[in-house]
């Protein structure tokens, strides 16, 4: 199945709102909590915020 370009698009931009949606999820709850040291990691190594981010969304932290 040949993809259109319609599709990659849209799949470019729900990424692209996961990964921000899920950083600033990261950093709200980083700063309630006043986990500096993991904020700093999730500031540093992004990905680390992504994870983070994600896993409270499903209840994971």
């Amino acid at each position: 199945m040949k993809y259109q370009k319609g599709n990659a698009e849209i799949v470019g931009l729900v990424l692209f709102v996961w990964i921000i949606a899920a950083w600033f999820t990261h950093i709200i709850v980083c700063f309630k909590t006043a986990a500096w040291g993991f904020l700093i990691a999730g500031a540093l190594f992004f990905p680390v915020a992504w994870v983070h981010g994600t896993g409270i969304w499903f209840g994971a932290w």
